[in-house]
C-alpha cells in the first residue's frame, strides 16, 4: 500500500457525521446499530413508566481496540464492523493500515468522550436534562454515518441509556422543582399572613417594624415560584406593609399632636409653678404645688428634648419654695426646742401633784394650771407634737377616769335600782317563810329560789355602784 503526501487525513471534528474528503467512498450508509426497541406486546404505559423511572445504570468506558472493530484492505477501503456486517467508511492512503486503523479508532475516541460528557453532565446537573438529551439524540443520528472504527453499537446503546436517563431526570426534576414551589409558595404565604396580622393589630411598633423587614428579606431570598402566583403574594404583603406603615404613621401623627399640646399646657404650669416659688403662704402653696403636679402628670410628654427642659424648670421652681420652708421650719424648729424643755420642766413639777384618787378636786385645779402654762409656753418641735401631746393627754385622762368612777359610784338612779332588787328579796323571804308556817313546803321552796334570783341581780347592781 502506498502513501500520497499530496492526500493528508484532516481529523473531521467528532459527531459531525462527515467523512474526510480525502477518504470518502460511494458506499451506502447503514442503519445505527443498536436501535430501540418497541414496547413488549401486553407491556402497560403504568409498566413503561416504572421503567423509565428506575433506567439502567450509565455503562462505563472501555478502552477501544480498533483491530477488533474495522479493517483496511489491500486497496485502502477502511471498513468498520457492525451488528448488520462491514460498512466502508472511506480510504486510507497516508500511512500504514495500523496507522489507519489507529487514526479512526482515535475517531472513535472523540465520539466515546462525548458520550462519556454526556453522562458525566447528567450525573453532575439533572437540572440540564433536557438539554443532555438533546445532545445524546443528535450524537446518536451520527452514529450510522461516523467515519470511526470502534463499539459503534456500545456507542449507541450507551446513548440509548443517557437519552432514557434523561427523561427519568427530567421528570424527577419537575417534581422536584413542583414540590419546591409549593413549599415556596405556601413559605411566602405564611410571610404574607404574617405581615396582614401585623398590619392590623401590632402596637409595639419598632418591634413590628423590624419584623416586617426581617419579611421582605426573607421574601427576597425565595425562588422558585411562577410569575402571576408570585406577584399575587407581593401584592398581598406590599398591601399589609404600606397598611402597617400608614396606621404606625398615623399613630405617631397622633402622638406629635399631643406632644404640641402637652408642650402649651406644660408651659402654663412652669409659669404657674414659677409664680408660686417666693411664697410665704406655706400651707395653701405647698397645696397648690401638689395640684400643680398632678396637672403635670395627666398633661402627657412634650417632645422629649422640650420635655426636659420644662420639667428643669418646674422642678427649680418647686424645690426653691419647698427648700425656704424647710429653712423657715428648721429656724422655727430651733426656737421650739426651748418650749420643750419648759414643757418637760412643768410635766415634771405637775405630774406629782395631779393625783385623783387622794384628792380629785384638787388634781383639777392642778390641771387647769397645768394647761393654762402649758398653752402659754407655745408650740414644741413639729417632729415632737404627738408625743407633747400624749403626755399632757395621759394626765388630763387620768383625772377624767376619776371623775366619772366618783359620779357613778354617786349615781341616785344606780342605788334605786339596787335597793329595789334588795326589797324583793326581802318580799319572796317572808312569803317562803309565810309557806313553811302553813306547811306548804314547795310553794316555800318556790319563794326561796325566786328571793335567791332576786339577791344575784341586787348584788350585781350593787357591785356595780361600788366598783364605780
Amino acid at each position: 500500500m502506498s502513501t500520497s503526501p499530496s492526500n493528508p487525513n484532516p481529523t473531521p471534528q467528532p459527531g459531525s457525521g462527515k467523512q474526510d474528503p480525502a477518504t470518502q467512498v460511494g458506499s451506502t450508509p447503514v442503519p445505527r446499530p443498536g436501535p430501540k426497541p418497541g414496547p413488549r406486546p401486553g407491556a402497560t404505559p403504568a409498566a413503561l413508566a416504572a421503567k423509565r423511572r428506575t433506567p439502567a445504570p450509565l455503562p462505563q468506558h472501555t478502552p477501544n481496540d480498533p483491530k477488533k472493530w474495522g479493517r483496511i484492505d489491500e486497496d485502502g477501503t477502511v471498513y468498520v464492523r457492525t451488528a448488520e456486517g462491514e460498512r466502508a467508511i472511506g480510504s486510507w492512503q497516508a500511512g500504514t493500515p495500523e496507522e489507519g486503523l489507529a487514526h479512526y479508532g482515535t475517531r472513535f475516541e472523540d465520539l466515546a468522550t462525548e458520550v462519556e460528557l454526556l453522562e458525566s453532565r447528567l450525573k453532575a446537573h439533572p437540572a440540564e436534562a433536557a438539554a443532555i438529551r438533546k445532545s445524546a439524540e443528535t450524537l446518536q443520528e451520527s452514529l450510522p454515518t461516523a467515519t470511526a472504527i470502534g463499539d459503534l453499537a456500545g456507542l449507541a446503546q450507551r446513548l440509548d441509556t443517557v437519552i432514557n436517563h434523561s427523561e427519568t431526570t427530567n421528570e424527577q426534576v419537575k417534581e422536584e422543582k413542583a414540590r419546591r414551589r409549593e413549599a415556596a409558595i405556601a413559605e411566602k404565604e405564611q410571610l404574607a399572613v404574617e405581615a396582614e396580622e401585623l398590619a392590623e393589630n401590632a402596637t409595639n411598633w419598632k418591634e413590628a417594624g423590624d419584623r416586617i423587614q426581617v419579611i421582605l428579606e426573607k421574601w427576597k431570598a425565595i425562588r422558585g415560584i411562577d410569575r402571576k402566583t408570585d406577584d399575587s403574594l407581593w401584592k398581598r404583603y406590599s398591601r399589609a406593609r404600606d397598611a402597617f406603615n400608614r396606621r404606625r404613621g398615623a399613630h405617631f401623627a397622633e402622638l406629635d399632636r399631643g406632644r404640641v399640646q402637652a408642650k402649651r399646657v406644660k408651659e402654663e404650669l412652669v409659669e404657674r409653678a414659677e409664680a408660686l416659688q417666693d411664697s410665704t403662704d406655706w400651707t395653701d402653696t405647698a397645696r397648690a404645688y401638689r395640684d400643680l403636679m398632678q396637672e403635670w402628670k395627666a398633661a402627657g410628654r412634650a417632645p422629649r428634648e422640650v420635655d426636659d427642659k420644662l420639667w428643669a424648670r418646674f422642678r427649680a421652681a418647686q424645690d426653691h419654695f419647698f427648700d425656704a420652708r424647710s429653712a423657715v421650719n428648721d429656724e422655727r424648729d430651733r426656737e421650739f426646742a426651748t418650749n420643750a424643755e419648759a414643757k418637760d420642766a412643768l410635766l415634771a413639777e405637775y405630774s406629782p401633784l395631779i393625783d385623783p384618787e387622794k384628792d380629785l378636786d384638787r388634781a383639777r385645779a392642778k390641771l387647769a394650771e397645768l394647761q393654762e402654762k402649758w398653752e402659754g409656753i407655745g408650740f414644741v418641735p413639729r417632729n415632737r407634737i404627738s408625743e407633747y401631746e400624749n403626755k399632757i393627754g395621759e394626765l388630763e385622762q387620768r383625772v377624767v377616769d376619776a371623775a366619772d368612777a366618783q359620779w357613778r359610784r354617786t349615781d341616785p338612779a344606780a342605788q334605786a335600782r339596787a335597793a329595789q332588787f334588795t326589797a324583793k328579796v326581802v318580799e319572796f323571804t317572808e312569803a317562803a317563810e309565810a309557806a313553811e308556817a302553813k306547811g306548804k313546803a314547795k310553794q316555800a321552796e318556790k319563794f326561796r329560789a325566786q328571793a335567791a334570783q332576786w339577791q344575784e341581780w341586787a348584788d350585781t347592781a350593787l357591785n356595780a355602784v361600788e366598783q364605780r
